[in-house]
């Protein structure tokens, strides 16, 4: 897990090796392209990227027209945006029509850092989740999100994938098998199964590493796909340990820890703990020192992971 890279760059870099498979692929961007990556891709297609300016809901409406023309397109902008201001034009415009446009969002979460709460999406996720037809993908590392942009090329729908501006660590190598709507499980659990999405899961592979060394097995599943949710997998972690930990950089709110708690209630319940920001706004600071005042480090996986097992009948 030494090398380091920005979810953002590997979209980037994926966008511009399916621009040259699929000719049908535009980009488009909201004046941020130099911060989205997706000025790589201008750059080798001047005439399939559109710069909307700071316009998002032109962007997403444009981007409509685009699908409906027949073409592939990816907009771009930073999460707060893309989901905030412009999310009337993808419930209208793109969900309700069920149209063939990828809205990729960057700068998410509180890893952000200097950009402070007015830029650090903690709801995303949430906002794009309850529109209907909606595939909603949050990346753990570079190679997974190089994956799942490569997967848009065959998906036909909706679909919002999430990435952030800091770099994190390469967990998996070129092998690895991305599917929409399949988990990833790293380990399982007998005590406890931590079950987290784009940077946490770093962070619950580590924190499931400590409790091994005080004796408590936790298991560890990369839940890339938010919706449509892997339900075997949840349900099987949750026969399996018993207990279950979620973990996101995003509200505890309606993003993946409200997934899988109204699965369980539904189809098994067993205690769950839901890690992530307390129903707050996001700060400016360091991001390694957000994630510590938010409760999102290995410390804080492990204290939720022993209150989720005391609370097994």
């Amino acid at each position: 897990m030494s090398t380091k890279i920005a979810t953002r760059e590997a979209y980037g870099k994926a966008l511009l090796e399916l621009g040259k498979k699929n000719d049908k692929v535009v980009a488009l961007d909201a004046d941020l392209s130099g911060s989205t990556k997706t000025k790589v891709f201008g750059k080798e297609f001047p005439d399939r990227f559109f710069n909307v300016g700071i316009a998002e809901q032109n962007l997403i409406g444009t981007a409509a027209g685009l699908a409906l023309g027949g073409k592939v397109p990816f907009a771009s902008t930073f999460a707060v945006f893309a989901t905030g201001r412009a999310w009337e034009q993808i419930r209208q415009s793109v969900c309700y029509p069920d149209l063939n446009v990828k809205v990729v969002a960057s700068h998410a979460g509180i890893t952000v850092g200097e950009d402070g709460g007015s830029h650090q999406s903690v709801e995303d996720i949430a906002l794009m989740r309850v529109l209907p037809g909606m595939t909603v993908i949050v990346p753990a590392d570079a190679t997974e999100t190089h994956k799942a942009v490569m997967a848009m090329d065959k998906h036909v729908g909706p679909a919002y994938i999430r990435v952030g501006r800091e770099k994190v660590a390469v967990l998996f190598d070129d092998d690895y098998n991305f599917r929409i709507g399949r988990a990833h499980v790293f380990s399982k659990g007998k005590d406890v199964t931590f079950i987290a999405c784009g940077v946490m899961v770093e962070v619950a592979l580590k924190a499931a590493e400590e409790l091994a060394a005080e004796g408590i097995s936790a298991g560890v599943i990369n839940m890339a796909t938010i919706k449509p949710l892997d339900a075997d997998a949840v349900i099987d972690a949750a026969k399996e340990s018993g207990a279950i930990v979620t973990a996101e950089e995003h509200s505890v709110i309606g993003g993946l820890g409200g997934a899988v708690s109204e699965l369980l209630g539904e189809e098994f319940p067993v205690p769950v703990k839901r890690v992530g920001m307390k129903d707050v706004f996001g700060s400016s600071g360091k991001p390694a020192d957000l994630m510590k005042k938010y409760g999102l480090t290995s410390d804080d996986l492990k204290k939720a992971a022993k209150k989720a097992i005391a609370a097994k009948t």
